[in-house]
């Protein structure tokens, strides 16, 4: 297929803000190549060239793509610079510049989607001294084939910034009503709830797409594999104790929530195992501890497990906050030095997998008795949660306050009957913590400091998402980092982090794309026309950089109303 009909559709789906009729495009696209032999054209849709779980980045900066632009249209760098500083979007530039490229262009060819996934693809596989010349080939070659549509859109996939509105949610109802084409809103909720099953599993849209041309049956036949990440079920929030039971149910379960990261535990059949972050993430190297400990204290031929990283102090042997051992994350050299100095404990709280057997459909019940016999848990070392089951509130209280005595964030409340629900939000799976004036959130934009300052960021735009993951801005933190990097995570870091992701600046003002999220409190919500999110927050301030986390973990506009609902019900009652 050309490449022309894909960024058609690109152009047709950023022309129509309504997510049905996005749906109704991509749902004809789709129909387009459902029969062709490049499922993977999918992941284009999305501006991806792999599927969700892999690591592979095109590692394609503004500047690298700049220079592939020049070279392709024969535009100096400079005159590019200053298109991009009038349209603020590199997409656009490419689009206009290519339509009056200068190049004789008698060797360009008409690009295909085949040629363009080929070249994305290679991109990563080039690292180390000498490859930028070889990436900039491979980007000059498509540029240089590229009609300005196409350019625009070749150009934005490269950076990571499509433009296209295009969700996993709106994408899979996409697959449901090009496969199945239901005829009523109860079977859209049923095919939707299956072909996101099947996603969750696999979580590779190009095999759901395929399994789904073959029927329901062939999407059931997708399964977990160890060694194979996927989304982890995610939490909402409760009030109270007597809120966690209301929506629960009695008697239920109550587990420390940890002040650490997730890691998704793999066991595979040949005995390798491998570890992940809840963004998916490999970090198997960054902690070979945890290895050791999954092979020493679990007996079992292959498992997946769902668990806490929690660091201590090698000292006092005191359990550390989040932010004390985040950088284990992202740490990739002297290991063994960094596991003496910022040592972990791994809690498992759940089990989703075991000995060639998915367990995601069990009861919790009936998963965490499994655990608990599986594991030969060791304090500072390897273990399952600390869990309490009842019925009596005094006893749930209790347990609350040796939680947080025990430096954890608080509880987490379960639902015995409950499957295992990989990357929803669930309601039967609760969080109760004391700080609950509290939001995970991305950086979109910054803004250069003054005095102290100068020369880095000290004003942070902080942004949620709605229901179909557009990114919305609800406010902006200056305060909570540290003026030293000893002491915690401060400017300089943050100035350091986000630098490489600006986009466009606007005197001293940046905006830069949406990958650093950090949590941060604030004193309440309130209504508000200066964000587009419609609401602001008060008094944010940042407390700790979220590693481990991503924008499909940010706080949704969903969650903020319910906060907001939450202050004024307080204020008038």
């Amino acid at each position: 297929m050309k490449y022309k009909e894909l960024a058609d559709t690109y152009h047709e789906l950023e022309s129509n803000p309504s997510r049905l009729k996005k749906v109704e495009i991509l749902s004809k696209f789709l129909t387009k190549i459902k029969n062709s032999k490049l499922p993977e054209t999918i992941y284009l849709l999305q501006g991806k060239a792999f599927p969700d779980y892999s690591e592979k980045e095109f590692g394609i900066s503004e500047k690298l793509a700049m220079k592939a632009l020049a070279k392709a249209s024969g535009v100096s760098d400079s005159e590019l610079i200053i298109k991009w500083k009038e349209l603020g979007d590199l997409g656009l530039v490419a689009e206009d510049v290519i339509n009056n490229k200068k190049q004789n262009t008698l060797f360009s060819q008409e690009l295909t989607i085949k040629k363009v996934l080929d070249n994305l693809r290679r991109l990563p596989e080039l690292v180390g001294n000498g490859t930028q010349s070889q990436k900039l080939a491979l980007i000059s070659e498509l540029l240089t084939s590229a009609h300005s549509l196409e350019s625009k859109y070749i150009v934005r996939t490269l950076i990571g910034d499509l433009r296209i509105g295009v969700a996993s949610g709106t994408l899979r109802d996409s697959i449901v009503e090009q496969a199945f084409k239901p005829k009523s809103i109860e079977e859209k909720k049923k095919f939707a709830k299956i072909v996101q099953s099947a996603y969750d599993k696999a979580t590779d849209i190009a095999v759901v797409f395929e399994k789904a041309q073959k029927g329901i049956k062939e999407l059931n036949k997708i399964k977990l594999t160890p060694g194979h990440p996927i989304k982890l079920m995610l939490a909402q929030k409760a009030e109270s104790i007597e809120d966690g039971f209301e929506k629960c149910g009695k008697p239920c379960a109550f587990e420390y929530k940890y002040d650490g990261f997730r890691m998704l535990m793999n066991k595979k059949e040949s005995g390798e195992i491998r570890i992940f972050t809840r963004r998916l993430d490999e970090v198997t190297n960054q902690f070979p501890e945890v290895v050791d400990y999954l092979k020493n204290h679990i007996k079992a031929k292959s498992f997946m497990l769902d668990g806490e990283a929690i660091g201590f102090d090698p000292k006092t042997k005191k359990y550390t906050p989040f932010e004390a051992v985040s950088q284990r994350i992202r740490r990739k050299h002297n290991i063994q030095e960094i596991i003496k100095k910022l040592p972990i404990e791994v809690n498992a709280f759940d089990i989703i997998y075991l000995n060639g057997r998915s367990l995601i459909d069990e009861s919790f019940e009936k998963r965490t008795k499994i655990l608990r016999k599986l594991i030969r848990p060791q304090k500072h070392k390897f273990r399952y949660s600390h869990q309490l089951i009842t019925d009596d509130p005094k006893k749930a209280k209790a347990f609350y306050k040796e939680a947080l005595k025990d430096n954890q964030e608080g509880v987490m409340i379960k639902n015995l009957e409950a499957n295992y629900q990989p990357g929803l939000r669930v309601g039967h799976m609760l969080k109760l913590k004391p700080a609950e004036n509290e939001l995970d959130l991305v950086i979109t934009a910054a803004e250069y400091g003054k005095g102290k300052h100068v020369g880095n960021f000290s004003s942070f735009t902080l942004s949620c998402k709605d229901k179909d993951d557009n990114l919305l801005e609800i406010g902006k933190a200056s305060t909570g980092l540290k003026e030293k990097e000893e002491l915690g995570l401060s400017y300089t870091e943050l100035t350091k982090l986000l630098k490489p992701l600006v986009t466009r600046e606007n005197g001293r003002i940046v905006y830069v794309k949406p990958k650093i999220v950090v949590s941060i409190i604030y004193q309440n919500i309130q209504r508000s026309t200066n964000y587009n999110s419609g609401f602001a927050l008060r008094f944010p301030r940042i407390i700790s950089l979220r590693e481990d986390r991503s924008i499909v973990d940010i706080a949704t506009t969903y969650e903020i109303a319910s906060d907001y609902n939450r202050h004024e019900l307080k204020i008038h009652y």
